[in-house]
């Protein structure tokens, strides 16, 4: 029986113990096409083979960027893994800057692109990417070679032995891969994880999927160069998934309907997402059946798992689930009984409602530095707590340090940042990896998220905000004086800011605008739209899900006596939130 213990191992193993006719499923051209496994090994054997005639060596690295979830995506990385290569996924999202500082950094050879979009920046860059000797596009564009001559390079399988031989050299303990996370200075930093690293995860996480080996399908949409899908994609290789990839995030629920998927992961986004528009279809109701569907709602929102809230209340669900939940499930292609949440917190209200629906959603928490799963939540044997990310999975010990913050021990954590020994030091001591984020362990083993030691966040679609970066732009305008970028958890960034009001007066003196006081120049229209053009000036620096896309102004101006400031003139977040809690709750529509 074929061992996993490497990357590559995966495919072998998947068409030993459930060899799928349809492993891998795109849609080209309105066409679902599948790849066989015995196919999907076929041709990542012959990309090996052409990148050891393209000169790759063990070690080198090969950037691939995908706008979408593809076979192609696979393909390359078995292909690309199995010389003893590293695959350097960069998400395609990013600026051009930071392109060609990832490409550099990590000293890519070749790069692969999807289309057009992501080798427009590419090219914008390649000149200053020093080791980059060629680029490849899986979609066929005029001012790009194909990825299809490279398979057709490793056609012929001379050199096959030759494949085995390293193959065969490389260790569980080797570097597989350099994902790149934002950090707070600006700069992405290369997280390295070995071949064991995302193994172990794969066959420690597939041991919390109530899912039936080699019959399962599952509807991939996050990306894969986020290590949460990524290792995902192998734990469905290793327990016989049929792995379809949805078009796009717009076209998703044509996808659920086209596929009829058993499982699929999510962000809390897409959750919220859906749930909104379940909630606006059931708006446009009327009589007995709108008032039938909030009452299946409101029954949803007081879920609680294995029955705790009662005989009366089980009844009351099994009703709601007759005659409501089960139009839900069909609106998402009829069979998704798991969805596995993570990349940022899910609200409780979310996690009753679909549970109650049966969609079977289950929290997780991990980040990229171990590979990423270090806990999740599983409906069998008590294993789910609405409000926390799960117990820990095998062979990962978690200890909360007396200043709250969770560290982690356990064969998922990253060898370190590559290139960057100091920040690796900082965060691996006394053997454990420390997370930056804060929480506990209740009695009974499950873990729960309370704040975040770093000031970096996340919205509720996974994306990481580092506010200071943000605010420091923004400070740059002359009539912005203090700003803070908020959004933890909530669909997008937005800020308050404290104008200039010194400036600010100015500029409405000589534009014929006379407001008495602080209270009203923030109201003003032609105030807050010359500042709408600031904040796109600003905004045109970041990544799209870095945007701030609202803002409100403060009628004060911030202090140290008044509490928005420390003695070193640094935000108190807390206090500043507290203080303007309408103003946020104005943006958020809470």
């Amino acid at each position: 029986m074929q061992k996993v213990t490497r990357l590559f191992d995966f495919p072998y193993y998947q068409l030993e113990k459930f060899p799928l006719e349809a492993s891998l499923v795109t849609k080209y051209n309105g066409t679902w096409t599948a790849t066989s496994t015995q196919s999907y090994i076929d041709q990542a054997n012959a990309i090996s083979r052409a990148l050891l005639r393209m000169g790759v060596k063990p070690n080198d690295k090969v950037a691939v960027i995908s706008m979408s979830n593809r076979t192609e995506w696979n393909i390359m990385d078995i292909g690309i893994l199995q010389i003893g290569a590293q695959n350097v996924p960069i998400y395609p999202t990013i600026s051009a800057a930071d392109y060609e500082y990832v490409l550099n950094h990590s000293e890519a050879v070749y790069c692969f692109v999807s289309c057009s979009e992501t080798l427009g920046k590419v090219l914008e860059v390649a000149s200053k990417v020093k080791k980059l000797k060629d680029i490849y596009s899986f979609d066929e564009l005029e001012n790009c070679k194909n990825w299809k001559e490279v398979l057709e390079l490793g056609a012929e399988d001379s050199n096959q032995e030759e494949v085995e031989k390293i193959k065969a050299s490389v260790q569980p303990g080797d570097l597989a891969t350099l994902i790149y996370t934002s950090g707070t200075t600006g700069r992405p930093k290369g997280v390295m994880l070995s071949h064991d690293n995302l193994v172990s995860n794969a066959i420690e996480s597939s041991l919390r999927f109530p899912i039936v080996d080699g019959k399962t399908k599952s509807l991939s949409f996050l990306p894969l160069c986020h290590v949460y899908e990524r290792m995902l994609i192998y734990l469905y290789q290793y327990r016989g998934v049929s792995i379809h990839y949805a078009e796009s995030l717009e076209t998703i629920s044509d996808n659920l309907k086209e596929t009829s998927p058993h499982v699929m992961t999510a962000v809390p986004r897409l959750l919220e997402k859906v749930y909104d528009k379940i909630i606006a279809k059931g708006a446009e109701l009327s009589g007995i059946k709108k008032s039938l569907f909030f009452w299946a709602v409101d029954v949803g929102l007081q879920y609680e798992p294995y029955g705790k809230n009662g005989w009366w209340y089980e009844k009351k669900l099994a009703l709601a689930r007759k005659l409501i939940f089960s139009k839900w499930k069909e609106g998402l292609g009829g069979n998704l009984t798991l969805i596995a949440s993570g990349s940022a917190a899910l609200q409780s209200r979310l996690a009753r409602i679909f549970n109650a629906a049966e969609f079977g959603v289950m929290e997780g928490y991990g980040l990229t530095e171990t590979s990423p799963v270090v806990s999740v939540n599983d409906m069998r044997k008590n294993g789910f707590k609405i409000g926390t990310v799960g117990k820990p999975i095998a062979r990962t010990e978690v200890k909360i340090a007396d200043d709250g913050e969770i560290c982690i021990k356990g064969p998922q954590v990253m060898q370190g940042y590559y290139k960057d020994p100091e920040k690796t030091a900082e965060v691996l001591q006394d053997g454990y990896f420390h997370t930056g984020d804060i929480g506990e362990l209740d009695e009974e083993g499950f873990l729960r998220i309370t704040d975040r030691k770093k000031e970096m966040f996340k919205t509720s679609g996974g994306k990481y905000v580092a506010p200071q970066i943000l605010e420091n732009r923004f400070k740059q305008s002359q009539f912005i004086e203090q700003i803070m970028v908020v959004g933890e958890g909530e669909k997008m960034p937005a800020a308050l800011i404290q104008p200039n009001f010194e400036f600010l007066f100015d500029w409405a003196e000589t534009h014929e605008i006379t407001p008495a006081e602080n209270s009203d120049i923030i109201l003003n229209e032609k105030v807050i739209a010359r500042i709408q053009e600031e904040i796109d000036l600003a905004n045109s620096d970041f990544a799209k899900w870095e945007k701030v896309k609202q803002f409100r102004l403060t009628p004060d101006v911030w202090s140290i006596d008044d509490g928005h400031l420390t003695p070193t003139m640094k935000l108190r977040r807390k206090i500043v939130k507290e203080k303007y809690i309408d103003l946020y709750n104005n943006i958020y529509g809470h």
